[in-house]
Parts: structure tokens; C-alpha cells; sequence
């Protein structure tokens, strides 16, 4: 089983939040929040911010953890296909951003950031981490831990 630890922006502002376009080299392109792996001896609260930075252009404070998630994810349902299991822990917080200006990511696999009305991600073909980042900012749960979000139409792991 392949694992990662990973640190996610949920950056909500005037009812929107910002959303970035991940467009793998194989598969269709899915909305994803700004974030990514945590490198080895990185801090994940430092990890959101570099990766708030090399995605979206943007300056970022961090305002607050959010919780943590934990999922598996089958090799038959990797974006992928013949990999192993995939385990992904990852800490979301919850973010502001400070400065720049939104831009794609250079020599990477963000296509675009935008800023997204919250009633319209529902429509989007999106990561399963983009609801649970927005259910913990939400509802700010006490354990820092919200149900497994399912995935399966337009949710995707």
C-alpha cells in the first residue's frame, strides 16, 4: 500500500471558495482544493501555504486547523490503473488569502484556480476532499473529524 500525508487549503470568502483545476496526464481533469503532499521534514502548516503558493499564484495565511482526514483508496479505483492501495491522510486549514494574483500552476498539473460560489460545486466533477474540506469548515466539529465522504458520479476520490 502506497501512503501520503498531504496538507489542504479551504479558503472561503464572500460565499465562495477557492477551487483548483487538477489535470492529470491521463484521465479527466477534476476541481480539487489547493494543497498537495507534504514533503519529507515539512511541517504540514508549512505545506499549505507552499502549496497554496505553487498552485494558485497566492499568498496565504493560516487561520485555523480544520480536522484531519483519513481514507483508502482501492487500486481498482485509482485514477491509474495497476497501482497499489493508496492510503491519504490529509490535514485541512482553514485559510486566507493575502496576496497575488490567481494564475495556473508552472510546470505543474493545475490548469486554473477560480473562486467558486459554494451552491455551485455541487455540479462540478470534483475530488471527494473538496466536500470534506467544506464540511469542516462548516461545521467546525470538535473532533476535528467528519464522515467518510462517498464518492461515485461526479465525486471522485
Amino acid at each position: 500500500m502506497n501512503f501520503r500525508l498531504a496538507a489542504y487549503a479551504v479558503c472561503i470568502e464572500d460565499g465562495r471558495v477557492l477551487l483548483a483545476r487538477h489535470v492529470p496526464r491521463e484521465g479527466e481533469s477534476t476541481w480539487t482544493l489547493p494543497g498537495g503532499k507534504v514533503e519529507h521534514a515539512e511541517d504540514p502548516f508549512d505545506a499549505v501555504i507552499r502549496e497554496v503558493a505553487e498552485e494558485t499564484g497566492c499568498d496565504a495565511v493560516v487561520e485555523r486547523l480544520l480536522g484531519v482526514d483519513s481514507r483508502v483508496i482501492p487500486a481498482a479505483e485509482r485514477a491509474v490503473p495497476g497501482g497499489a492501495d493508496h492510503q491519504n491522510v490529509g490535514v485541512f486549514y482553514g485559510v486566507r488569502i493575502t496576496g497575488g494574483q490567481l494564475r495556473p500552476e508552472p510546470d505543474g498539473d493545475i490548469a486554473e484556480s477560480v473562486w467558486t460560489p459554494i451552491p455551485d460545486v455541487a455540479h462540478l466533477r470534483r475530488s471527494s476532499l473538496v466536500d470534506t474540506g467544506l464540511a469542516l469548515a462548516q461545521t467546525l466539529p470538535p473532533t476535528g473529524h467528519v464522515a467518510t465522504i462517498p464518492t461515485g458520479g461526479l465525486l471522485q476520490h
